[in-house]
């Protein structure tokens, strides 16, 4: 199963976030049909979203990833609400590249690196929240690192990880965030990076079976951490026939009536789930004449 927990550390000076979301991976690269590479890539960026959706609040806050690098892949986008239920697909899923010289699943180069990871958090106020930071490498886990530095000015560590087969399915994902918290002594954070230089990948301690909870007292070397809120994590769509039939009325009667005439009816398909919904020319015909 899918977990994301909150934690803050036995000091108090370091707030925490881990999620396993290897489940969730392998749906989302079956749902579009991934290659290798783009499965990895969004994988990543699902995984940011549940991370970050653990820190939304309210119900009805919704949090929207959107990274565009000018790579093969396109535009990838994932959103999350506070029930860490997550959603998302890329341009171009199919799009693939060659293993980079480590041998490893190129990502950075399918998503790209002239471009920008736009972060927009609908939390029911009159305008939404929207950061912009460009991409430092493409790979996510230090783009999300660059956002929460520059555009939220919070000290922050993030790791975003696929581990794949040699036949290049999905083994394992999953990743963590850690943030200082305000008032947390320097050395902390002197102590951390240098930590963090050492460990091993999370996608490796989530495939040897590390919970949420194990890595972060792994990467944190805290045995004494505090579990604050444990999540089911769930990728979910929420459109519906209803939803989509509003979204053709507000194209307007006139565009109605040229799709009748064009085509006959109307097929829709989710970008997030790839449900394929059709409406036939009688139905058309009474959006009309609403």
């Amino acid at each position: 199963m899918d977990i994301a927990v909150r934690a803050i550390d036995s000091s108090g000076s370091i707030r925490a976030f881990a999620v396993s979301t290897t489940g969730l991976a392998r749906e989302a690269a079956a749902i579009h049909k991934c290659s290798a590479t783009a499965a990895a890539a969004l994988a990543r960026v699902l995984t940011a979203a549940c991370i970050m959706g653990m820190t939304l609040k309210d119900e009805k806050d919704l949090l929207t990833i959107q990274v565009k690098g000018g790579g093969p892949i396109g535009k990838i986008i994932a959103v999350a609400n506070s029930r860490v239920e997550v959603k998302g697909y890329a341009d171009f899923p199919q799009a693939d590249l060659p293993l980079n010289p480590l041998g490893k699943l190129d990502v950075g180069g399918l998503v790209g690196r002239n471009g920008y990871l736009l972060v927009i958090k609908d939390l029911g106020l009159k305008e939404p929240y929207i950061g912009q930071v460009n991409l430092v490498s493409g790979e996510i886990g230090d783009d999300i690192t660059a956002y929460y530095s520059y555009s939220e000015q919070v000290p922050t560590a993030t790791a975003l990880g696929v581990l794949v087969d040699r036949d290049l399915a999905i083994l394992a994902a999953g990743g963590y965030m850690i943030q200082l918290m305000p008032d947390a002594d320097p050395g902390i954070a002197d102590r951390l990076e240098k930590r963090l230089k050492d460990i091993e990948a999370v996608s490796s301690l989530v495939n040897r079976g590390y919970t949420p909870e194990q890595v972060l007292e792994y990467v944190l070397d805290d045995k004494n951490i505090r579990i604050l809120e444990k999540r089911s994590l769930k990728l979910v769509c929420d459109c519906s026939r209803e939803r989509i039939e509003r979204v053709l009325i507000s194209l307007g009667k006139e565009e109605i009536r040229n799709i009748l005439e064009q085509e006959g009816k109307a097929e829709i398909t989710c970008h997030f789930c790839n449900q394929r919904y059709v409406f036939q020319a009688e139905e058309l015909k009474n959006m009309v004449s609403q």
